[in-house]
């Protein structure tokens, strides 16, 4: 019996281990990926499920608000009545610009009241270009409050408060906080009117 308790321990304690080996990675692809405009498979899809921890729709991955969560934000392609193909966010929101901004001017001119309206699209590092987006037109610029935003052929991007799911942009051609805002298409020009 002696000899017994010392072997029973160590089978235990090699049980316990290997269980405790065969746990989940928070870095699993295994939600759901985007659809035809999400995001595609790779890396980002690893990234956007850690972040959203949902399912994915038609236009994107649900994820949390246009904050990343510390991931890098997610420019991809969807479409929108009336203005054609555009840029979207990891859920799929229609993407703006704010012609206030200067393209390329390297700063913002919507924060305050004006960014509770038209939320700038943050990211941690770098943001991917995906389903359709080209790498070459995305960047970032620093905010004011430190943090960065995503930015599309020189203008820094927006979503808009009053689109409440994907395929949406209310947004397009309205005037507010000085200017007039508008999606973007894929090769960076102005969509809608």
């Amino acid at each position: 019996m002696n000899r017994t308790l010392p072997a029973v321990t160590l089978l235990a304690l090699a049980a316990a281990l290997a269980i405790a080996g065969c746990g989940s990675s928070s870095n699993s692809s295994s939600s759901a990926e985007g659809g035809a405009y999400g995001s595609g498979g790779g890396n980002a899809a690893s990234t956007q499920s850690t972040t959203s921890g949902s399912a994915s729709g038609g236009y994107g991955s649900a994820a949390s608000s246009t904050s990343t969560g510390g991931a890098a934000a997610v420019v991809s392609v969807g479409s929108a009545p009336k203005v054609g193909q555009v840029l979207v966010d990891s859920k799929g929101m229609t993407l703006y610009y704010f012609e206030k901004d200067k393209k390329g001017g390297g700063k913002s001119n919507c924060s305050g009241s004006c960014a509770s309206v038209w939320p700038p699209l943050s990211t941690s590092g770098s943001a991917k270009a995906m389903g359709g987006a080209e790498a070459s037109q995305t960047g970032t610029i620093k905010r004011s409050d430190g943090t960065s935003q995503v930015t599309y052929a020189g203008w820094p991007l927006y979503t808009y408060t009053a689109d409440t799911k994907p395929g949406e942009a209310n947004g397009t051609d309205v005037k507010s906080f000085g200017g007039a805002w508008y999606p973007l298409h894929p090769n960076g020009e102005k969509a809608g009117h």
